[in-house]
């Protein structure tokens, strides 16, 4: 009788935990729920890739007003937070609760930073990325121009919310610096255009699909010509005025953010954000000389199995100069392009244990410069993987291989297509540490090695001097940013240092300069990656399966490295 009224006991127990687990699930999801409502309602989502942005109907409120309010929503999900018992969560949801906890504390901390003073880099700005949304987004039918048209109605107070962060900035003397910006107002005043229909935002109404009735088509052009007309390039003349008026002449004489007010807290805070890690500049610096005299090492040892005779400029001179290393049309370089990654898919299942299902396109970039925009994750995007082809001499053909691993396959459309197709939380699938993504990308240059590309030994030296420029970047953004060191003293060192064609190497160190610590995320990700990949190696012996590291590295999405070396270290543990 007791043994049943003990069973009886247990039993009851083990239901009322089970109750309360699924209370405690329950109450997790609908916080992440009431979340994604939120962010979605702002259209802003934190630590998402910029390069990403797309119009849908009302944009975000970029004003003060709209910073508090999301710092406030912001601060009631942490206080949510914890009234949940995490650890009587699932190992999965426990994983979710603690990346999604890291997310709300490092979006608690950029509100009290100095962020929305900065809403231009050399590479990009909120009015470049505006203007490219368009070419990133699909329209399929009626109510997609319907969003389109919100949006390009909402730009004017879109604009003076910004204008009104600028002018703070101007104040503050947080604004960019004065050579690293000249001419800069060119990627306003290339969209003040006479007639409406030549606007990159009059494009979509140019082929709009069969299924929307003619008069609807005529109605929705008539209202897009006339809302370019009136609210967006009246805009676009409003900031070039205030740029060329007001904030340059006010531009920052200081080429390191450390020198400014406040600048070198908000530096480590970058630092932080960009890395996910608390190492100091010094170290990051010490790192990256290290790192650049290992690979000129392996430079060296190419140019001398190529018999070259002459000194390593001599040899980078001769990449710059020689027109067989550059491409002589957009059409051949995206063609190439194109090859590369065609070769690349067909070996990715030795590699991988999951390939994804979405697609890449491959585009010529409108302002120049190569990048990766994701899908919108509504399966009526692909990603697109975009070409610098406006300066040919700027994209030499030695690089193209690494590249393209990059930006492409294995490289970001494959981890974040991956992420996208996951079943996890919305929010994790879009989320984008910038370490653990550029890490990702630099690996996968290095990858190709392994899977039999980079035969043409130019190509294996781009690869090399691509590797060369992003562990330079760690001694050129902290030597500016902390250790008061003068553009030019940067531009030599890039130069002296990699084969980047000088256009390049200029427009990357005023990319540095403009968008402090940002370039820090390559090699730090990158070499966390190889650390736990050579863990694993060592630790496993013959059970290690390359295909399994992927997976494991892949599979969670996006996370900040110390979250991604606890679970990899697991990983190992049960593998062996």
């Amino acid at each position: 009788m007791k043994t049943t009224r003990l069973a009886i006991s247990l039993l009851a127990l083990a239901f009322s935990q089970s109750l309360v687990a699924d209370t405690v699930t329950e109450s997790f999801k609908q916080l992440l729920d009431k979340h994604w409502q939120a962010a979605n309602k702002e259209q802003i989502f934190f630590r998402k890739d910029p390069d990403t942005f797309r119009m849908n109907g009302k944009l975000p409120d970029m004003s003060e007003q709209g910073r508090k309010r999301r710092a406030e929503f912001n601060q009631n999900m942490l206080r949510q937070l914890d009234k949940i018992n995490w650890q009587q969560l699932s190992a999965a949801d426990q994983l979710t609760y603690r990346l999604f906890k890291y997310e709300r504390q490092s979006e608690a901390e950029s509100y009290q930073q100095l962020d929305h003073l900065y809403p231009f880099t050399i590479y990009a700005g909120y009015h470049t990325y505006f203007a490219a949304a368009p070419d990133n987004m699909s329209f399929l039918d009626r109510q997609d121009y319907e969003n389109y048209l919100i949006s390009l109605a909402d730009f004017p107070r879109y604009n003076q919310d910004y204008l009104t962060n600028l002018q703070e900035a101007v104040s503050k003397g947080h604004t960019q610096y004065c050579q690293s910006f000249a001419g800069y107002e060119q990627t306003i005043s290339k969209h003040l255009v006479k007639d409406v229909e030549e606007s990159v935002f009059f494009a979509p109404f140019k082929n709009m699909p069969a299924r929307i009735p003619v008069e609807q088509q005529q109605a929705l052009t008539h209202k897009g010509k006339q809302l370019i007309a009136q609210s967006v390039l009246p805009e676009y003349k409003k900031l070039f005025d205030f740029f060329t008026g007001q904030y340059m002449p006010n531009c920052r004489q200081e080429v390191g953010i450390s020198a400014l007010p406040g600048g070198k807290d908000y530096y480590q805070y970058l630092i932080q954000f960009y890395t996910t890690t608390n190492m100091p500049a010094e170290q990051i610096h010490q790192l990256g000389l290290s790192e650049v005299q290992r690979i000129r090492s392996e430079m060296q040892a190419i140019i001398d199995k190529l018999g070259f005779k002459g000194s390593f400029k001599e040899f980078i001179q001769h990449l710059r100069t020689d027109p067989k290393f550059y491409a002589t049309s957009e059409l051949q370089l995206l063609e190439k392009a194109a090859y590369i990654t065609r070769k690349m898919a067909g070996q990715l299942p030795k590699w991988f244990i999951t390939l994804p299902r979405n697609t890449f396109d491959i585009k010529a970039s409108p302002g120049g410069g190569a990048y990766y925009v994701a899908s919108d994750g509504s399966g009526t995007t692909s990603g697109t993987y975009f070409l610098g082809t406006k300066n040919l001499k700027a994209e030499p053909l030695y690089n193209l291989e690494a590249l393209t691993f990059h930006e492409a396959e294995p490289g970001h459309h494959f981890q974040s297509a991956i992420a996208g197709e996951m079943d996890m939380p919305e929010f994790r699938k879009t989320l984008y540490h910038s370490a653990y993504g550029e890490g990702w990308g630099l690996y996968s240059e290095r990858l190709g090695k392994e899977m039999g590309f980079y035969q043409d030994p130019y190509s294996d030296f781009g690869r090399l001097t691509y590797e060369a420029w992003r562990a330079s970047r760690l001694v050129v953004d902290t030597g500016m940013h902390a250790l008061g060191w003068s553009r030019q003293q940067a531009i030599d060192y890039l130069a002296d240092n990699t084969a980047l064609s000088m256009p390049d190497v200029v427009n990357q160190i005023d990319r540095y300069v403009s968008w402090p610590a940002q370039a820090l995320s390559y090699k730090i990700g990158e070499l966390k990656i190889l650390e736990l990949r050579q863990r694993a190696q060592q630790q496993l012996g013959d059970k290690f399966d390359i295909r399994a590291f992927h997976e494991q590295i892949l599979r969670t999405g996006s996370l900040p490295l110390d979250l991604l070396e606890e679970l990899t270290n697991e990983w190992i543990a049960e593998q062996g």
